[in-house]
Parts: structure tokens; C-alpha cells; sequence
């Protein structure tokens, strides 16, 4: 783990330090620590779905997922929005660290004790029993994680982006040994649980060996009420934001039943979860760079502009070489049984390169503070993701995806729109900068996609390859138009900063 210097003794109204010295390179340097560490944290998911998938149903998987619906939505009212309040503050004193460590907590205790009262209901819901002891022992996660918040909040919010890496990347390693451990053993199901609880309780104690502190008694007058209000904002916007996420899971798991459920969590674990620990280290540094540059607006669209790109010609156009691979690479990955998670994955990378262009609009609302605009955006998106998924279910697993990904597609342009009505954004840039990112995406796939079904009668190892060369021939060849090539060349600008020790 990561070494850290002891914490300074502060006087209860002393501001915890907040550097600003370097903050550009220390950014940048930030982003290829954390990217290094989420390539590390990505061979480790593959590794679990490649080995999990091969020992554990697909009906584990639903009844897993159901649960995690259910602990999601908890999750959101145990952070109270506060870990992104004590983030973007301009001032922190250790007060109010200590007072929001213990709202935090407080909150995982009541909520851990409301899951394991509503564990009953709850799988009366689904009509699957397993799912009472399942809930009311992974309720434990909302104490655990608790406890963690505002540790992981100090961390980001001081840029140590390294004790970062390390506290996920240990916790992540922690539960995929047990979860494999016990899966071999037999455990079916509980292997799941087991792999959630270790890791969380791991990510816990690595962080505050990190951090080096320990908190005092909640004191009053701490000035907690920003962060409260805050916080209370954030969090409406993350309840909708979530739900309009989980619909497709929900609606399957009530339609459909584990089963069904397990091949779409499957594949939409098989996309989304790499994809999200790119993009949400990308938050992670950019919340709080964002955040001091917030009467810097031609520095702050700058670091926008960038960042899309950045993002843009690398994970969007990974997603796009993985839908036009989708059936050697679900084969290869999960196995022979799992052959309907094909066009699952498909529609679900296109709908992750969709979201992945929006995300620079939801680092401008965090880091400007604007939560009741975030929250009324979201309810729209809500509306529109509620109406496309409900359309695309009457078609089953494979029209839910569909609706999923239709609505990730109208999303994107309209979140420039919207935002661009209340705060100042460079507009114009994004947009052209995302139809470029999309048009050479979208050659790599066709490309990939044309190849590896021209290959399909080969062994799958090699239809998958000889696809992925092809992808990348043809995104090759779109560093022949000369605004492309100058994207490239910032981006690879930025990843030279990233790695620089000195700037």
C-alpha cells in the first residue's frame, strides 16, 4: 500500500489542505496514475468475468443482480451527495471532515438496518427466495462503505491519485481471489456475495492506512449546511440518474426472471464495467481541477475540449472494435454458453460510446455546482430512457439493450444543448470534436465487423484477431484528414504530460 506522511495535528477550525501549486501537472500526472492503475483494475474484471463465467449460472448472476439494484439505490442516500460536496469545497476545515465522516456513517448504519428489514418483500417482489439472506448480508456494504466515504473523499480532494489506485486495486484483487476461491468450491451464488463484502471491507482499510486519520467527535457549528444542501441536491439527481440506469435491469428481473437477467448483466458487466473504471477515474481528476478553475472559463473549456478527446479516440474507439467483434469476443471471454450475450454486447458498447461523449457535461455541472439544474436535466433523460427501454422489452433481452442504447444516442447532443442554456461551455468544439471521434469510430467498427464475420468459419482466436486488425486499419486510415491528425496530436500531448515527472 501506498505510504503517506502522518496528518498534521489541525485545530478543529483549521482548513484541511487543499494544494494548488502545479495544479495543470499534477492533473495530468493524476490521470495517467489513475489510468494505470484502471488498466490494472480492468485486467482484473476481465479476469473475473473469464474465470466466474465458467464456474457460476447465468442465473447466479440475475439473482446478484437484483440485489445490487436494490443496494445501488441504498448506496446513493448512504453518500447523501456528500462526497462530491467535500470534493468541489474551496475550504475544508477538519470539523467539517469529521462531521460529514459521521453523517455518512450514520447513514450505512440506518440503511443496513432497513435492507434487512425489507429483504422479505423484496424477494417476495421477484418471486425468488434466495434473495432474502443474499440482501440482508450484503446490507453490511452500506456500514463498510460508510465508513469509507469521506477517506476516499480526502484522498481525491487532495489529489492523491496513487493511494487511490492502490486502495481499489488491492480491494478489487481481495475479491476476486475469494469469489473464485469459493466458486471452485461450490458456493454458486454466495461466491458473488462474498467477492462484494471482501472487497469493500478492503477498499476500507486501505484507505485509511492512507489517509492517515482518524476522526473526532461530530462537533456543533461545524458549518455543515452547504454541504447538506448540497449534497441534498446531488442527491435527487443520482436517485434519478440511477434509476434511469437500473430500468433495464428491473424491468427484466420482474419480466423475465434470473435467468434472462443474468445473460443481460453479463454483458452489460462485460462493457460497462472497464468502461466505468476509465471514465470514473477521469471524473476523479477532473472534478477537483475543474473545480478550481471555475472563474477560469477559456482554461476550463480547454481542459474540456481535451479531455473529450482524449477519451474520445481512445475508449470510444475501443467500444467500437469490441461491437464489431462482439460474437468471437463473447465467445472467447464467457464461453459457448453464453452466445446470446452477442448482440447484447453490441448495442450496449455503441450506447457506452454515446455516454462517454456526455461526460464532460457532467463534470461541469459537479464542479460548478449546479445540482438542481443536473437534477431537472435528469429527470427529462429519465422520461426518454423509461419510453425507449419500455418500447425495445416487447422484443426481450436483446430490444431492451437496443432501447438502452437508442436513448444513450439521443442523449448525448441534447446534454451539450441543455447545458450550453446555463453556463458557459464551448459548444460549437465539443460537438465537432464528438462527430469526429464518431466518424472514425464508426469506420473502425464497420471495418472489424465486416472482418470477423467474413472469418466466422476460422477458430474463434483467430476470427477475433484478424477483426481487430482490420478495426484498426481502418482507424488508421483516419489519421489521413488533417483535423483528425491534429486531434491526435493533443491527445497524445496530453498522455506525454501524464506520464511527465516534471513540467
Amino acid at each position: 500500500m501506498a505510504t503517506a506522511e502522518p496528518a498534521a495535528v489541525l485545530p478543529a477550525d483549521e482548513e484541511v489542505p487543499s494544494p494548488e501549486a502545479g495544479l495543470g501537472r499534477r492533473a495530468a500526472r493524476g490521470a495517467g496514475v489513475t489510468l494505470a492503475g484502471q488498466a490494472v483494475r480492468i485486467v482484473l474484471q476481465l479476469g473475473s468475468v473469464v474465470v466466474l463465467a465458467r464456474l457460476l449460472s447465468p442465473h447466479d448472476y440475475g439473482l446478484l443482480a437484483v440485489v445490487l439494484v436494490v443496494i445501488g439505490i441504498g448506496e446513493i442516500f448512504r453518500d447523501l451527495g456528500l462526497s462530491t460536496a467535500a470534493i468541489r469545497a474551496p475550504e475544508l476545515t477538519r470539523a467539517q471532515r469529521d462531521g460529514l465522516f459521521w453523517c455518512n456513517t450514520a447513514a450505512g448504519v440506518v440503511l443496513a438496518l432497513l435492507t434487512v428489514l425489507a429483504a422479505g418483500p423484496i424477494a417476495a417482489l421477484f418471486g425468488q427466495p434466495e434473495l432474502v439472506a443474499i440482501t440482508q448480508v450484503l446490507a453490511l456494504t452500506f456500514v463498510v462503505n460508510g465508513l469509507a466515504t469521506q477517506y476516499r473523499a480526502d484522498l481525491t480532494r487532495s489529489l492523491r491519485f496513487g493511494a487511490l489506485v492502490v486502495t481499489d486495486v488491492t480491494g478489487q484483487f481481495a475479491g476476486l481471489v475469494v469469489a473464485v476461491t469459493a466458486a471452485v468450491l461450490g458456493a454458486g451464488y454466495w461466491a458473488l456475495v462474498a467477492q462484494q463484502l471482501t472487497q469493500v471491507t478492503v477498499v476500507l482499510v486501505a484507505a485509511v492506512g492512507a489517509a492517515r486519520w482518524l476522526p473526532r467527535a461530530p462537533r456543533r457549528g461545524a458549518g455543515l449546511g452547504p454541504f447538506l444542501r448540497l449534497g441534498g441536491s446531488l442527491m435527487g439527481t443520482q436517485l434519478v440518474h440511477y434509476a434511469s440506469n437500473n430500468l433495464d435491469t428491473l424491468l427484466l428481473g420482474l419480466r423475465a426472471g434470473p435467468t434472462s437477467l443474468g445473460l443481460y448483466n453479463r454483458a452489460f458487466q462485460l462493457v460497462m464495467t472497464p468502461l466505468n473504471q476509465l471514465r470514473s477515474p477521469a471524473t476523479t481528476v477532473a472534478l477537483p481541477v475543474l473545480a478550481r478553475l471555475q472563474s477560469d472559463l477559456p482554461r476550463s473549456g480547454e481542459y474540456l475540449k481535451r479531455s473529450q478527446l482524449a477519451m474520445g479516440y481512445s475508449l470510444i474507439a475501443g467500444m467500437a472494435l469490441a461491437a464489431g467483434c462482439a460474437v468471437p469476443l463473447v465467445e472467447l471471454m464467457l464461453g459457448s454458453r453464453w452466445t446470446e450475450v452477442a448482440p447484447v454486447f453490441a448495442l450496449l458498447a455503441i450506447a457506452g460510446s454515446a455516454q462517454t461523449l456526455s461526460y464532460v457535461g457532467y463534470w461541469v455541472y459537479l464542479s460548478r455546482g449546479l445540482g438542481g439544474q443536473l437534477f431537472r436535466y435528469t429527470l427529462l433523460t429519465l422520461v426518454l430512457k423509461a419510453v425507449s427501454i419500455g418500447i425495445g422489452s416487447t422484443w426481450g433481452v436483446v430490444g431492451v439493450a437496443a432501447g438502452y442504447c437508442a436513448a444513450a444516442l439521443l442523449e448525448w447532443p441534447l446534454s451539450l444543448w441543455w447545458l450550453s442554456r446555463i453556463t458557459p461551455i464551448p459548444r460549437r468544439d465539443l460537438l465537432l470534436g464528438a462527430a469526429r471521434v464518431t466518424a472514425c469510430a464508426a469506420l473502425a467498427g464497420s471495418a472489424a465487423a465486416v472482418a470477423a464475420r467474413a472469418t466466422e468459419a476460422l477458430p474463434v482466436v483467430a476470427t477475433l484477431a484478424l477483426g481487430l486488425v482490420a478495426g484498426l486499419a481502418g482507424y488508421g486510415l483516419t489519421a489521413l484528414v488533417p483535423q483528425v491528425r491534429a486531434d491526435l496530436a493533443g491527445v497524445l500531448a496530453w498522455g506525454r504530460r501524464m506520464v511527465a515527472r516534471r513540467g
